[in-house]
């Protein structure tokens, strides 16, 4: 607190511009501030999918990342808060604060705008609301590097940033970026906080900078979604593959193979040599053996949350549907094939990452999503098996 002879501090509003963002790919200007993406432009004009766009729009593993003297942070947002009808009230979406690489403080916005969204009847209302303010204040005081991680399942339009010292975009760190892409899994799901999700964790302990495009509900093998990771800088790159496509029942075996084919083809078109590895479903117990849809199951609510289902028929995996089984057996045969004439490419098991020992001990609460606990359990054991000296992500000379 300033004395009697200090002067208070002068309030100052820094613009929210793309040098203090890190992790989006495309801030769209808005009426009254900035929008982050995580997928540009000409992919979302391709796009027809409502969950692929709400998802993208949220900004998991988006933060923002400067230098001040300031003991006081406000961001000023609006965020978009989803609300499900017959399920249970969703908790607010967090900003975790972390500074010079610690994380000090978390909280949420108050305010926003209410998306509510009917599952059974697969229709979406989204009612506006006012802006709220994001406050963390009593900062150690000197120069220190600042980042606010963005709610990882909200969306959250950035209005203003003010603190009572200037601010700098922080400088670049020489870290390594990693780009993934995956499910609602790698999008976060049901972690903690943004800076907690397995994603986030895995890049911290790897020393790396996360560009993260998991996207909940859409990891599909969208052209664009691959065109958008060929076309990302990128000094390593990893894509999660399948647990989507089971529970949307999109597709046969026959399409999976030339998609998943097509799909790295294109990534490589714009990084020849770069570490790329594919990973394999995490285990999920209900779409092992049997394909999808995956249903939400009305009639089992826990914890205050829906659970699912999966609905297909384990006789039709003859005639070519997806299951994770199939999945994980025919990632292995793609990768060993393409790895003959591709030694920067890779293949991890999820179920190195969650297993049937895993699930004994921390089953899925909703049959489908892993808890805080478990993208903990991830997130180390992923670096522990990319960024070891032997594993896909090594440093190397």
């Amino acid at each position: 607190m300033p004395t009697d002879h200090e002067p208070a501090p002068t309030p100052v509003t820094t613009p929210l511009t793309p040098d203090l963002v890190r992790g989006a790919l495309e801030l769209e200007p808005t009426a009254r501030g900035v929008l982050p993406h995580r997928l540009p432009a000409w992919a979302r004009a391709q796009n027809t999918d409502g969950q692929l766009a709400m998802a993208e729009a949220q900004p998991s593993g988006v933060r923002l990342a400067f230098r001040t003297r300031s003991t006081a942070v406000a961001l000023e947002t609006l965020p978009t808060k989803r609300v499900y009808v017959g399920a249970p009230p969703r908790p607010a979406g967090l900003y975790d604060l972390v500074v010079d690489g610690r994380l000090v403080d978390r909280a949420s916005a108050p305010g926003g705008n209410t998306l509510t969204l009917d599952m059974a009847a697969g229709t979406a209302e989204t009612v506006p609301g006012p802006p709220g303010t994001v406050r963390f204040a009593e900062l150690p005081a000197g120069v220190k590097d600042i980042e606010i991680w963005l709610p990882h399942n909200e969306a959250a339009e950035l209005l203003a940033l003010r603190t009572d010292a200037p601010v700098e975009p922080l400088p670049e760190s020489g870290r390594r970026v990693w780009l993934h892409h995956g499910s609602s899994i790698s999008h976060g799901s049901d972690a903690a906080s943004p800076s907690t999700t397995w994603p986030a964790l895995a890049a911290a302990r790897g020393g790396v900078d996360l560009v993260n495009l998991g996207l909940g509900g859409a990891a599909l093998l969208d052209p664009f979604t691959a065109r958008t990771l060929r076309d990302t800088p990128a000094d390593l790159i990893s894509v999660k593959i399948g647990i989507n496509l089971v529970n949307a029942d999109l597709m046969r075996l026959r399409a999976f193979t030339p998609a998943v084919h097509g799909f790295l083809d294109t990534i490589r078109e714009g990084h020849p040599a770069t570490p790329l590895l594919v990973v394999t479903p995490i285990l999920c117990p209900i779409h092992e053996e049997t394909p999808g849809p995956c249903a939400p199951d009305f009639s089992e609510i826990a914890e205050g949350r829906i659970k699912f289902k999966a609905v297909g028929d384990p006789a039709e995996v003859a005639a070519g549907k997806l299951t994770l089984s199939v999945i994980r057996d025919e990632l292995t045969r793609i990768v060993r094939q393409r790895a003959a004439d591709d030694p920067h490419l890779h293949l991890l098991d999820g179920r190195e990452l969650y297993g049937e020992a895993d699930h004994a001990e921390l089953p899925l609460p909703d049959e489908l999503h892993p808890d805080a606990a478990t993208h903990r359990r991830m997130g180390e054991r992923f670096a522990a098996l990319a960024f070891a000296p032997d594993g896909p992500f090594a440093t190397r000379p």
